[in-house]
């Protein structure tokens, strides 16, 4: 059996304050209609409990202007109101408040003083409107269109197409330098050495030059 969270609220003339007191809470659902009605449903406590509750709020209200905010320790919803103006209760008038709806003392102003917004720095809110009465975080359900990824196949159709990196030739005006013009530098080597060769012949000449006077020499 469903057991009933705590509900504290206070209002201003164009906004009603509702938190709901459920420490840990998970899998919130929070769910408002144009017409008033405020539902709620979650589970909380190590035996995994379950929690819901129902209000037919005091008049009509505007679901996207209206925001909420899931904390560790509660549940906050700012439900701005679709006229201005201040409710005697948070149900109807021909309802009588449940049991564990509470007046929200910290937040509550009276009618004849009204006082500024209440201070939500630091809180992440999301817009009830397009909750459609999915849970709080429900919204990252959009995260399914990652399944986009999907497309590394195409990914990898392209590398196939690359010839198994064959591609990755020579860079561009690699490709004229042929072999002709590695032949041409080795002629040009070639050429370069062709002194040393004339400076040797003029050695194997010297000695026979010799040879010749010393036997000139001798028939003397």
């Amino acid at each position: 059996m469903s057991r009933h969270p705590e509900v504290r609220w206070a209002q201003r003339i164009d906004k009603v304050y509702i938190t709901v007191q459920l420490p840990d809470a998970k899998d919130a659902k929070v769910n408002l209609e144009p017409d008033g009605v405020f539902s709620f449903s979650a589970t909380a406590g190590t035996d995994g409990n379950s929690y819901e509750s129902k209000l037919d709020l005091n008049d009509k209200v505007n679901v996207e202007a209206s925001k909420i905010s899931v904390g560790v320790r509660s549940i906050f919803c700012i439900v701005e109101k679709a006229e201005a103006k201040w409710w005697n209760k948070l149900v109807r008038d021909d309802q009588k408040a449940p049991h564990f709806v509470k007046v929200d003392w910290d937040k509550w102003v009276d009618e004849d003083d009204d006082g500024a917004d209440i201070n939500v720095d630091g809180m992440d809110f999301a817009n009830m409107g397009g909750m459609g009465g999915m849970p709080g975080m429900g919204g990252m359900g959009g995260m399914g269109g990652m399944g986009g990824m999907g497309g590394m196949g195409e990914l990898a159709n392209m590398m196939d197409g690359m010839g198994g990196m064959g591609g990755m030739g020579m860079p561009q005006g690699m490709g004229g330098m042929g072999m002709d013009e590695f032949d041409n530098e080795s002629d040009e080597e070639g050429e370069v050495s062709k002194p040393q060769d004339e400076g040797k012949a003029d050695a194997a000449e010297k000695p026979e030059e010799v040879g010749a006077r010393v036997d000139t020499a001798q028939v003397n």
